[in-house]
């Protein structure tokens, strides 16, 4: 492999030692760009018989330190696994390459009137290999389903060079263990996937969005699960927290259509082909709102202004971090104990004294908790005290029958809240996986568990 496909130059070592993940940096000894299956083979036998750790990674844009080079050794980089392989319209499926970017794909199928759902906020650069390793959703997670359900098959490169397909090309598959699922959320630590297979819909013919202004997130929280018992199934539910809004609409120069009366946000959204039910949804979800006394319900009339709408949405996580370095915790529950998380964050957080930003995806029950720094001596943020607080999050999670990531995975930051939601016993099965795929360790050490 040329000095093309290697660099051990120090700007990238910089650059590909780092993600979105608050401010750590790991450099790795060589970054590798393989340009194809035969290329990735050698690496991992290279590194198979010399016992150099391998860092799988897709954009970076990970949350969890998932693609950190913790223990140096070689950052592998996908990105020039960017090709949509096959767009295969009578069967409603395509193959793409694992450093294909969700929008482009997304784009590419809906050009012939398809339609791939997830849809994570940074759909615009995540690859779908990572989503794969994720196991990413998005805001149309509460109609449609996650990355997992959409995956049929990956081409896999395990870390002894071999390479393997874990599935089928098919909608039923019931030969043997599923591999494919496996994978799935296994965040680069049993082999790197360079093809996957997905599933594809019919794509929508209509979608309408509202913005609907609320006096207390929490009686956000318990309006959205009454609009799911109602019968309407909308293709998104987002809760956005007043300080999160306004750092958006800064940032991005927008109108904030957030009253002064009103402590959150929910944007809801209803898609599918026929025109005059969705118009009926969206009156019934009105009325269930109006039920919890939330009156402020905005219809977005142009496509120029949902997409506004979204923007404000999808570019949270990341204008929070141009504010103050930040923690983000992915919490996830029962859709009908979202509110009792909202009200338990905010306690944990003056119990603790710190500051947090939530948002997410509250048709999933899936909340996003932004603890910031703003005035925290690098000793506190670093400190026991902080981790403590943290844990309690997670501990009230599990008491409300949820657990610690919904979509972020566990990477770097979450392990050592592992033991929070799982036995002993649940771990060493894991560890049991790890290594009958990978004896000598070298595939992404120290991430999930150590």
């Amino acid at each position: 492999m040329g000095h093309d496909v290697v660099s051990i130059e120090t700007q990238e070592l910089v650059q590909y030692g780092q993600d979105e993940t608050e401010d750590f940096i790991f450099k790795p000894d060589v970054v590798v760009k393989p340009k194809d299956v035969n290329q990735v083979q050698q690496l991992m036998q290279f590194c198979h018989l010399h016992g150099v750790p391998v860092t799988p990674r897709g954009a970076g844009t990970g949350l969890s330190g998932a693609s950190l080079p913790i223990h140096q050794g070689a950052l592998l980089s996908m990105e020039h696994f960017n090709k949509i392989l096959e767009i295969d319209e009578a069967n409603m499926q395509a193959v793409v390459e694992s450093g294909v970017i969700n929008h482009n794909l997304r784009e590419a199928v809906e050009s012939k009137g398809l339609f791939y759902p997830p849809d994570p906020a940074s759909k615009g650069s995540c690859f779908i290999g990572g989503n794969v390793a994720h196991n990413s959703g998005g805001p149309k997670a509460v109609k449609y389903g996650v990355t997992k359900d959409y995956i049929l098959n990956l081409e896999v490169v395990l870390p002894t060079g071999e390479v393997i397909w874990t599935g089928a090309n098919t909608l039923k598959n019931s030969t043997g263990y599923s591999l494919t699922q496996l994978f799935i959320g296994s965040e680069g630590t049993l082999g790197v996937v360079t093809k996957v297979v997905v599933r594809l819909l019919a794509k929508p013919k209509h979608n309408l969005l509202l913005w609907t202004n609320v006096p207390k997130a929490t009686v956000a929280c318990e309006a959205v699960s009454d609009i799911m018992k109602s019968g309407v199934v909308p293709s998104g539910m987002e809760l956005m927290e007043r300080k999160g809004i306004e750092l958006a609409c800064n940032l991005l120069n927008l109108p904030n259509p957030l009253d002064d009366d009103s402590e959150a946000a929910l944007i809801i959204e209803v898609d599918g082909d026929n025109l005059d039910q969705l118009y009926a949804d969206c009156e019934s979800i009105s009325k269930t709102l109006e039920t919890h006394k939330i009156l402020d319900v905005l219809f977005a009339d142009s496509g120029e202004q949902k997409d506004a709408w979204w923007k404000i949405r999808r570019s949270i996580g990341e204008v929070v971090k141009t504010h103050s370095t930040y923690k983000e915790q992915d919490t996830v529950v029962k859709r009908s104990h979202l509110a009792e998380l909202m009200a338990g964050v905010k306690d944990i957080g003056e119990k603790f004294c710190f500051e947090s930003v939530c948002y997410g995806h509250a048709g999933d029950g899936n909340l996003h908790v932004n603890i910031l720094k703003n005035n925290l001596t690098d000793e506190q943020w670093n400190g026991a005290h902080l981790e403590e607080g943290i844990r309690e999050i997670f501990r009230l999670c599990k008491r409300l029958g949820g657990t610690i990531s919904g979509e972020h995975g566990i990477g770097y930051v979450q392990k050592k809240f592992m033991n929070e939601v799982m036995s002993e016993t649940h771990l060493n099965l894991m560890r049991g996986i790890k290594k009958a795929f990978d004896p000598y360790g070298i595939m992404n050490p120290g991430k999930i568990f150590d």
